[in-house]
């Protein structure tokens, strides 16, 4: 009679923790494992078609249904205007939705510094980040000079001799990216005379000789390289890039000037978004990262893998817009 009273007490403690465990499953112990997107994605591109954050979200919606990592579709948009600010606008808008997120790059950090965006990273959730892309410095391919030090002799003597074009605002990217270096190099970053040309003509004006210098991204630079039209001086990355044509383009350490300046890129959703969504995007984007789609993706633009989490991605925004912030109080721009 014991030992049955024994088993009937240890069946019952069994069935009860069990019981227990189940519970806790339901109350969300495996909710965050489970959750999935009901119903399409959408990726914001805050700028026109065939920029950068163009291509990476099109890129990004394609590698994710060819190797079918996400089976939910995956739409992509173009939300241009500010600077970046209107599609930034238009994710804040979706509030806590876990299908709606946008790629981010280094102006989500300066157009706010600038004073141009009620909106800055901290009013979104940080989920993944992918790649590095670089700048490229590029000149005519008749330009008087051949390397950056060349350039920044000049410059030196006389900083407003030279004028810089990009195609984004004062005080953002291309701005931003050509005075680092310039500063580095030991350049009066102040008396920089950069002009901004949002509606395509940047490179033209440097085929013209109506700017000298053409701060832009390395994939910009490839195709008129090759047609023999520009020589790229130096470009921001660490080490010489790997591909056809970008191969031959020298950094700017090894000119010895000591900084390189990286144009992460990756991906955000709304404040507030659910951490059971961060946590699926977070595995989806790394198993993107991993891929073999993507890794020919980053061969074919030239970019870099630089994968971070959420909270690795967190950390170093937080770095990153405190360097820029000092820059851009330097050159006087900051809000």
């Amino acid at each position: 009679m014991k030992r049955y009273l024994s088993l009937l007490v240890l069946t019952v403690l069994i069935v009860f923790v069990a019981a227990c465990s189940a519970d806790e499953e339901e109350a969300g112990g495996s909710a965050e494992e489970d959750w999935a997107p009901e119903e399409a994605i959408e990726i914001v591109a805050p700028a026109g078609a065939g920029g950068g954050w163009d291509t990476t979200a099109r890129m990004t919606a394609q590698v994710f249904g060819e190797e079918g990592i996400i089976d939910q579709d995956i739409g992509v948009i173009n939300r241009e205007g500010g600077g970046g600010a209107v599609g930034w606008a238009y994710v804040a808008e979706q509030d806590t939705s876990p299908h709606h997120m946008f790629v981010g790059s280094p102006p989500l950090l300066l157009v706010p510094l600038n004073g141009q965006s009620e909106y800055n990273y901290e009013d979104f959730t940080p989920i993944a980040n992918m790649i590095a892309d670089y700048a490229a410095f590029a000149v005519s391919a008749d330009a008087e000079w051949d390397n950056l030090n060349e350039l920044f002799d000049d410059m030196k003597e006389d900083p407003s001799s030279v004028t810089v074009v990009g195609t984004s605002s004062p005080g953002s990217m291309d701005h931003i990216q050509f005075a680092q270096v310039a500063k580095a190099a030991g350049v009066d970053v102040t008396e920089i005379n950069y002009v901004s040309d949002q509606g395509g003509g940047a490179l033209t004006q440097v085929l013209n000789g109506s700017v000298d210098v053409f701060s832009t991204g390395v994939a910009e630079t490839i195709e008129q390289v090759k047609a023999g039209e520009i020589k790229v001086l130096g470009v921001t990355s660490e080490e010489r890039l790997e591909g056809e044509v970008i191969e031959d383009f020298p950094t700017a350490i090894e000119q010895g000037i000591d900084t390189t300046f990286i144009n992460w890129r990756g991906f955000f959703g709304p404040a507030n978004m659910d951490e059971s969504a961060v946590s699926y995007y977070e595995e989806k984007f790394k198993e993107l990262s991993e891929s073999d789609g993507f890794a020919e993706i980053r061969d074919q633009y030239g970019w870099d893998e630089m994968y971070m989490n959420s909270e690795e991605y967190s950390t170093y925004l937080e770095e990153q817009n405190a360097e820029l912030e000092s820059l851009l109080e330097e050159l006087g721009l900051g809000e």
